[in-house]
């Protein structure tokens, strides 16, 4: 008798359903189903969940706990290249990003009602997606999609902000040929906690440039994957975190290539100050057999501004192949760098304004990334705030 979902023998299911009871062989093994049923309930042991806090997700992993709808507002709907609905969960282009990879995930999926589809031609002017909590003590759940037509050109920033719980799957699907600078900011108040799956589906020739920011909520965990539908895709991941005091920060990442001929470039950096800050960084490449003359790298960097703080990072490369351009991974935590301080107070400047400094200068390679001045200059300003709050 074999489990009617994954396939597998009942002795084995449940690990492959819980990723696991032990850690999975290959990221290939990875489990994924849109049906909730289908994941066991975390207990926190599994390398799925063991940097997460379990008590602090207020019980997402059940879609009985959703009580409302994130509000979901495109400010440049209606715009030339820009269509915007509002679609049933029978739409047959709901799912064409990704499917679930963890409970919570399919939580959100089997929950939702309606879903917001944007579609975007040509070359729009630059797309806001607003999407708010419910509100202190609610728990809702969301859905957005965002697809091009071949060889668009476009931007959009998705910024999530407000109160509450709010468990979520975006869907990005890139047709032939498009281009696609997409921005997301986490920009909580204290209060709130998100999960999010972030679904990558990129098309021949496609290229994807990402941005992800996470700035605030009390706890906020994105797991993205990234696909490759045809050659020639090309996808980079930036991201930037800064977490306080009892915050946690977690990006969960899986580049599975699969197809010959595309690249992929993984940066992330974090910052940590206060007591009980904490970041987690999973980041995984997978090559599949198939997948000749890919080239890739990923690195995340941590930067640990007090004591009291903790950075979890797990780089992984996986190659089936021995036909591949490049690939590499590395991680690096730490404290300020003594000879960066030692050259900027020998010229005057004083330790803390050095120490803004040298933090600025950390978060710059990502902020540069940024196209739309107004919204870098917004989440520099943010930065800056930080940094303020234990006069780094």
């Amino acid at each position: 008798m074999t489990d009617v979902v994954s396939g597998l023998a009942p002795e084995l299911a449940g690990a492959k359903k819980g990723m696991g009871s032990k850690p999975l062989a290959s990221a290939s093994e990875r489990f994924t189903a849109y049906d909730v049923d289908a994941f066991e309930v975390p207990s926190g042991r599994e390398e799925n969940w063991r940097f997460t806090p379990k008590r602090r997700l207020r019980g997402l992993w059940e879609t009985t706990s959703f009580e409302a709808s994130a509000t979901v507002t495109v400010g440049d709907a209606g715009a030339a290249g820009v269509a915007v609905e509002t679609v049933g969960r029978d739409d047959a282009r709901i799912g064409e990003g990704g499917v679930p990879a963890d409970r919570i995930a399919a939580a959100a999926w089997s929950a939702f009602t309606e879903a917001t589809v944007v579609t975007l031609d040509g070359t729009p002017e630059p797309v806001t997606i607003s999407v708010t909590g419910p509100g202190e003590g609610a728990v809702a759940v969301g859905h957005v999609q965002i697809r091009t037509t071949p060889h668009t050109v476009a931007t959009v920033v998705v910024e999530n902000s407000g109160s509450g719980t709010l468990a979520d799957n975006l869907e990005v699907v890139l047709a032939d040929g498009s281009t696609l600078h997409l921005v997301v900011t986490e920009e909580w108040a204290d209060d709130a906690v998100h999960t999010g799956s972030h679904h990558f589906s990129i098309g021949r020739d496609a290229t994807l440039r990402g941005v992800a920011v996470q700035l605030g909520g009390d706890l906020v965990r994105i797991v993205s994957t990234v696909n490759y539908r045809g050659p020639g895709g090309d996808a980079e991941l930036l991201g930037l975190g800064y977490a306080d005091a009892n915050q946690h920060l977690e990006q969960r990442l899986l580049v599975d290539h699969g197809v010959p001929q595309c690249t992929s470039n993984v940066l992330y950096k974090n910052a940590l100050q206060g007591d009980g800050a904490h970041t987690v960084w999973i980041g995984d490449v997978l090559i599949r057999a198939a997948a000749e003359n890919t080239e890739t790298f990923e690195f995340n960097r941590n930067l640990v501004l007090t004591t009291g703080a903790r950075a979890d990072s797990v780089p992984n490369l996986e190659i089936e192949t021995g036909e591949i351009v490049s690939a590499g991974h590395a991680s690096a935590t730490g404290r300020f760098d003594d000879e960066q301080l030692f050259y900027l107070q020998s010229r005057g400047i004083p330790e803390d304004a050095a120490r803004r400094l040298v933090v600025r200068g950390f978060f710059g390679e990502i902020l540069s990334k940024i196209t739309l001045p107004d919204l870098r200059e917004r989440l520099e300003a943010a930065v800056e705030a930080e940094l303020a709050v234990v006069g780094v």
